[in-house]
């Protein structure tokens, strides 16, 4: 099909600033610094133009030419399987005109003064680094290309710079990069604003498909995981934490702990209140891992439990019933008179939506490496925000930035959990108390299933209408979800972490008569983002109430949605939400998918048999536009199987790298399969009840749907992050697929609670 380009006005003009430094290499070669968040930033704001002194440029962007023609580029952020220690270089070396062959990259440590700041998460990478990146390659190529002009006496018009090589047509000469580029480096840095960049045409790095640059040594098994780590003298150590959160050690057998073999020490941690930081519990400290942990199974220990111990998932649960008969405690968002249109309406539809608490669970379960010298710490961590684990550092250690030095490890998998870093505290805190030695902490997966910032559950109690020609007149719902320990804490900014619903999630500003209220519980359960956090679970509960509204309706669920984003928006769009762009890429999942209108997507049925049927949603989060229709098979009893799923998506104009982009989609369609089918955490007496895969399933690849169909709607915006936002429509894609079957409505997840199984 032909895909409509959607305008958007053009980017603010760059600034003229001194965001670029060069300098020549001893032995020769030169060193681009760019400062890329500080360029991002103007961009972003539209600033008028200023110059900088000297003491204001900070380089964090660092690109190393050498005399062999080897470009060497610092890859500044994280990498925890999202793909940007690939694709951000990319955008690098395309515009420095280099062949990708010739490119290495160099994991920095954590250095935010040299660097700006530096996590993962958000799907922020691409958004963050497309234009700036860009930029710092573009003007590389400018000044290798003054300085071959230079060499010669000859125009830099008459010279093309491609491959890593400057080459004079007209006299057929050529230089490579690293021959011009000593020389280059004495040449004035370019304007930003002005440096010109490459035609989309003549890439030949950007929209390629790139291997990722650890895949061949992941493959082969090597050890580039934090888990892998090792120091020489090195000692191990497992943490024992209360079952329940934020509870503190009364008495242990330590004596008994500190005679077992290989163990050199064991000792009560006090801990704080924070459950973010570091918590009471007893720390064991021997020659190896396996000594460690055999001597932990013998440990006894006595806990002052606390108030949380009070909590549990039935509790949570009976109380939200009893909170939704009772006045919302605060509004999050509405617009016109939901009430009196809701008594007026042709009819009106009613549900109550749950979904559970669920871990990260990521393969490479908390891990970090520590030694002390002197006043002096170094970590090897896998955080997804190291800049933030050295504030919490620096705060409970009374330390300075300089008193820290972080080394940043690939992670094996994170999803959100290592935006926390309290596995990094309590391997400082070791490390300290035996007198600084290296000590390596590595968690159980039962410790980090069970000590897990988990992704908040929550409970929606929606009442929605229609009016006579099937148009949604009213949407009102109430949010029971979680606040802190303090029950009179109930307003907007007392949310748990993630546990928040925006007030402009659609369909807010497409209804005219819209309310989101919310009422918050007490928990004393650590909660947090987990990919797509809010959306992955709103997204489930919103598209499955709009297919409801549009059975109610008796429209096709597909064109109801479209009808919906062609109302006129009640309310600036705050949120940067385009009803152009979503509907963009439901209609071209819609023919991709060959939907039919037919019994609300139903395709087939025998008598006695499985039933196919497709079902559609959409959602936007993260800046990108996905619609996603799942094709199932569902059996009498209950089996479940997912044939295929057609992805559409909205993120921009450019895809950096295809095969890394697919991926993400894939992965996240896959992940969110996982979570729809099996995936629960539950609480009792403020424990946490599951502790490995064996409770808290993961999918099974034979369980995976054989095709993932991905395309990617290009559309004239700056392209968007991917690591998230194909995740959350899923979810309600399939359970609408379902609907679509047996009439039945899932309100509540995972669908093993309601005897649904994989076939």
């Amino acid at each position: 099909m032909t895909v409509q380009n959607l305008k958007t006005p053009g980017p603010h003009s760059l600034p003229r600033r001194d965001f670029l430094r060069v300098t020549a290499l001893a032995g020769g070669g030169m060193l681009i610094a760019a400062n890329v968040e500080g360029l991002d930033a103007l961009v972003q704001s539209g600033a008028p133009s200023t110059t900088l002194g000297a003491g204001d440029f900070t380089p964090n962007a660092f690109i190393r030419i050498t005399p062999d023609n080897i470009v060497t580029i610092i890859a500044k952020n994280p990498e925890v399987g999202q793909g940007v220690k690939t694709s951000m270089p990319m955008l690098i070396a395309e515009e420095l005109g280099v062949e990708w062959k010739n490119v290495r990259l160099q994991q920095a440590d954590l250095d935010p003064a040299k660097y700006g700041p530096q996590n993962a998460g958000g799907s922020t990478g691409t958004p963050t680094n497309w234009d700036p990146l860009r930029r710092a390659g573009a003007a590389g190529r400018q000044m290798l290309v003054a300085a071959a002009a230079q060499t010669w006496n000859v125009p830099a018009s008459e010279l093309i710079a491609s491959a890593g090589r400057v080459t004079h047509a007209a006299t057929n000469r050529s230089l490579t990069y690293g021959q011009l580029a000593t020389k280059a480096a004495t040449i004035s840095p370019p304007d930003l604003r002005s440096v010109p960049l490459k035609d989309p045409k003549d890439y030949t790095i950007i929209g390629k498909a790139t291997p990722g640059v650890d895949v061949k040594a992941i493959t082969m098994g090597k050890p580039i995981f934090s888990i892998d780590f090792t120091l020489p003298g090195m000692l191990y150590a497992v943490f024992e934490k209360c079952p329940v959160f934020g509870g503190k050690v009364e008495n242990a057998n330590l004596d008994l702990i500190k005679a077992q073999p290989g163990v050199k020490h064991a000792f009560v941690v006090e801990g704080g209140d924070d459950l973010t930081s570091l918590l009471g519990g007893v720390a064991i400290v021997a020659d190896s891992w396996w000594l460690a942990e055999s001597a932990r199974r013998k440990l006894v220990v006595k806990w002052n439990e606390g108030p949380t111990a009070a909590q549990s998932s039935v509790g949570f649960a009976k109380r939200a019933e009893e909170l939704a008969k009772e006045k919302p405690g605060f509004n999050v968002g509405r617009e016109g008179d939901p009430e009196t249109a809701l008594a007026s309406a042709a009819k009106v539809v009613e549900g109550a939506y749950s979904y559970p608490f669920i871990s990260h669970a990521p393969l490479e379960p908390q891990n970090c490496a520590a030694r002390w010298n002197g006043g002096k710490l170094e970590l090897w961590s896998p955080s997804q925000t190291p800049q933030r684990g050295r504030d919490m550092l620096k705060q409970l250690f009374n330390l300075r930035d300089e008193d820290i030095t972080q080394h940043m490890l690939q992670a094996g998998g994170g999803f959100g959990r290592r935006l926390s870093n309290d596995y990094a505290v309590e391997a400082a805190h070791i490390s300290k108390a035996i007198g600084g030695a290296p000590v390596k902490l590595l968690w159980t997966r039962e410790d980090d299933m069970r000590h897990d910032f988990y992704r908040p559950g929550g409970f929606h109690f929606l009442k929605g209408g229609v009016d006579a020609s099937g148009k949604i007149t009213a949407w009102r719902g109430h949010f029971v979800s979680y606040g802190p320990m303090n029950p009179q804490a109930n307003a907007p900014n007392t949310f748990s972490q993630s546990a928040n619903i925006p007030a402009t999630e659609f369909p807010s500003g497409f209804v005219p008569n819209f309310a989101i209220e919310a009422t918050l519980m007490p928990l004393g359960v650590p909660t947090g983002a987990l990919r797509a956090p809010r959306s992955n679970a709103v997204a489930w509960v919103y598209q499955s109430f709009i297919d409801e509204l549009a059975n109610a309706a008796g429209k096709d669920p597909l064109q109801f949605r479209l009808d919906l984003l062609a109302t006129p928006r009640m309310k600036p769009a705050g949120d940067g939400f385009s009803a152009e762009r979503m509907t963009g890429v439901l209609k071209d999942v819609a023919e991709r998918s060959g939907w039919t209108t037919q019994a609300n997507g139903r395709t087939g049925q025998q008598a006695n048999g499985p039933t196919t049927a497709l079902g559609i949603a959409c959602h936007f989060s993260h800046r990108g536009y996905f619609a996603e229709v799942a094709e199932i098979t569902l059996t009498k009893d209950n089996a479940l199987r997912v044939n295929k799923v057609w992805v559409s998506a909205d993120v921009g104009k450019q895809i950096v790298n295809p095969s890394g982009a697919i991926n993400q989609v894939q992965g996240a369609v896959i992940d969110g399969l996982a979570e729809l089918m099996a995936q629960e955490i539950t609480i009792e007496n403020g424990r946490t009840v599951q502790s490995n895969f064996n409770q808290f399933q993961l999918i099974r690849m034979r369980n995976t749907p054989p095709v993932v169909d991905v395309h990617f709607v290009i559309t004239d915006n700056s392209p968007t992050g991917l690591g998230e936002p194909a995740l959350p429509p899923i979810l309600p894609a399939v359970c609408n697929a379902i609907f679509a079957i047996n009439g039945l409505r899932i309100r509540s997840l995972p669908l093993s609670k309601h005897g649904y199984r994989w076939a």
